[in-house]
C-alpha cells in the first residue's frame, strides 16, 4: 500500500501526575499540558510515548495524551476521561467523525477540504488536507511517528484518494524521522506537483510539494465565495493575494478588473496560473512589492476601488508581537478605507490567533470611525466548517465586511 516502510516504533506507557492547575485543564478538555504542570513522571519519556494521566485524589485515569519532550507543551491530549486503547480503531473512529462534519461541504462543487484540523479534530500537531484525489499530511511533531501506520490507511480509505504526500514543518525537516522526508510521496503516484481542485466550482491548483503549508490556504474558502458574490461589475483590489484565491473568485463573480498585490513574484505567478484555469471577462493585474508601500502609492495617486480585500499573513506568532501586530492591523484598516470608493466595500481579515476577534474588530472600528466616513458593518465571519474550533487557542480566523457611503 505504501511506497516506503513506515516507522515501526513501539511507544511506552508513562504514568503522569499533574499539578492542580494541570489537572483542571485536563478535566476541562483542553488539549495542551505544559511542562510546568507535570508534578510526577514515573520514567523518562520519548516522543510519542503514551502519557496516562491519573487523578490526584482518586488515582483514576482522567486522560491519555502523547508525550513530547522537545516542546514546552509536554503532553498533547488525545482523550479526556477513563482508560482507552489507542490503536487503529481509535484513530479510524476519530477520522470518520471528522469526515462526517465535512460532508455538507463536498456537496457544493468542492473537492478540496481540511480533513483533520490538528487539536480541533483530536490530532494535535497533525494536519490533513485533501486536494481532489491527493491527500497531503503535514506533521508538526515527532509524536505521530509511531502511529502513522495506523492513521494513514484510514485517511486514504476515508478520503478516497489515490495519493498521499507527506509535508514536514521546518523543525522536523532537519530531524531523523525514520527515513521520512519533506515532500515524500508515501502512497500512490503524483504525476505533477500542481494538483488541480475545485472550490465552489471555481478551479485552482495547489503545489503539494513546495507550496506553503500543504500547498494552499483552504480556511478562507467561504470568504472567497462571498467576495465572488459581491464582485460583479466592480474594480477589485486583493492585497496579500498569495495564489489569488480572492482574486480568482472575484473574476469568476464578474469583476470588471482585479489587481492582485503580493510581495512574492512566485505567488503572483501562481495567481495568474489559477486565474487561467477559469473563464472570465474581467482584466487581471498583478503588482509585486511591499503591500504597505504599494497602498501608500495608490493613495497618493488617487486610486479608488469598489471592493478592497486585505488578508495579511499572521503578524503575531508570539505574545511579544501582539502590540506590533495590532498597529499593523490599524494601519491596514486606515489604508484600506482611503482606497475604497463611494458605496464600496472593505474586507479586513486576520489570521493571528494571538490577536482576538474582539480586539481585531475593535481596532477596525476605532480606525474606521476616525476616517469621518459613514459606513456599516455588513457581516462578520469566522472559521469554515472544515476548520472547527474546539478550544480557545484553536480560533484564529476572523473577517469583517464594511460598506462605505
Amino acid at each position: 500500500m505504501f511506497n516506503i516502510a513506515l516507522p515501526d516504533l513501539h511507544p511506552q506507557r508513562l504514568a503522569v501526575k499533574l499539578t492542580a492547575q494541570g489537572e483542571r485543564s485536563v478535566r476541562s478538555g483542553h488539549p495542551w499540558i505544559f511542562s510546568n504542570s507535570i508534578s510526577k513522571l514515573n520514567k523518562e519519556g520519548k516522543a510519542g510515548d503514551l502519557a496516562i494521566i491519573f487523578g490526584s485524589r482518586s488515582n483514576d485515569v482522567i486522560g491519555v495524551g502523547l508525550y513530547d519532550p522537545s516542546s514546552p507543551i509536554r503532553i498533547k491530549m488525545l482523550h479526556t476521561g477513563g482508560p482507552i486503547t489507542v490503536n487503529s480503531t481509535f484513530f479510524s473512529e476519530r477520522i470518520s467523525a471528522a469526515y462526517a462534519i465535512r460532508i455538507p461541504l463536498l456537496k457544493t462543487k468542492t473537492n478540496s477540504y481540511r480533513l483533520l484540523f490538528g487539536e480541533n479534530d483530536g490530532f494535535p500537531g497533525l494536519i490533513a488536507d485533501v486536494y481532489n484525489k491527493v491527500l497531503v499530511v503535514k506533521l508538526y511533531s515527532e509524536i505521530w511517528l509511531p502511529y502513522l501506520k495506523d492513521i494513514f490507511p484510514s485517511l486514504i480509505r476515508t478520503a478516497e484518494v489515490d495519493c498521499l504526500v507527506l509535508r514536514l514543518n521546518r523543525k522536523l525537516e532537519s530531524a531523523e524521522l525514520q527515513g521520512l522526508n519533506e515532500g515524500m510521496v508515501i502512497h500512490g503516484e503524483l504525476d505533477q506537483e500542481n494538483v488541480e481542485f475545485k472550490e465552489y466550482g471555481v478551479r485552482f491548483s495547489a503545489n503539494v510539494i513546495k507550496g506553503h503549508k500543504t500547498g494552499y490556504f483552504l480556511d478562507h474558502r467561504h470568504n472567497r465565495k462571498r467576495v465572488g458574490e459581491l464582485a460583479k461589475g466592480k474594480d477589485v483590489l486583493d492585497v496579500f493575494s498569495y495564489a489569488g484565491g480572492f482574486s480568482v473568485h472575484a473574476l469568476q463573480g464578474g469583476a470588471t478588473s482585479v489587481t492582485s498585490v503580493d510581495i512574492s513574484k512566485q505567488a503572483l505567478e501562481a495567481a495568474k496560473l489559477n486565474a487561467g484555469l477559469n473563464t472570465f471577462k474581467g482584466t487581471h493585474h498583478t503588482m509585486a512589492g511591499d503591500a504597505f508601500d504599494i497602498l501608500d502609492k495608490m493613495i497618493s495617486e488617487g486610486k479608488k476601488f469598489d471592493l478592497v480585500v486585505i488578508d495579511p499573513p499572521s503578524f503575531a506568532k508570539s505574545a511579544n508581537e501582539i502590540t506590533k501586530a495590532e498597529k499593523k492591523y490599524a494601519q491596514l484598516a486606515r489604508l484600506g478605507a482611503f482606497l475604497v470608493d463611494r458605496n464600496g466595500i472593505l474586507v479586513l481579515a486576520s489570521c493571528s490567533s494571538r490577536v482576538t476577534a474582539e480586539s481585531f474588530f475593535e481596532i477596525n472600528k476605532r480606525i474606521l470611525d476616525d476616517t469621518s466616513r459613514k459606513y456599516r458593518v455588513m457581516e462578520k465571519t469566522f472559521h469554515d466548517l472544515d476548520h472547527p474550533v474546539s478550544f480557545p487557542e484553536g480560533a484564529y480566523l476572523k473577517t469583517a465586511y464594511y460598506q462605505f457611503k
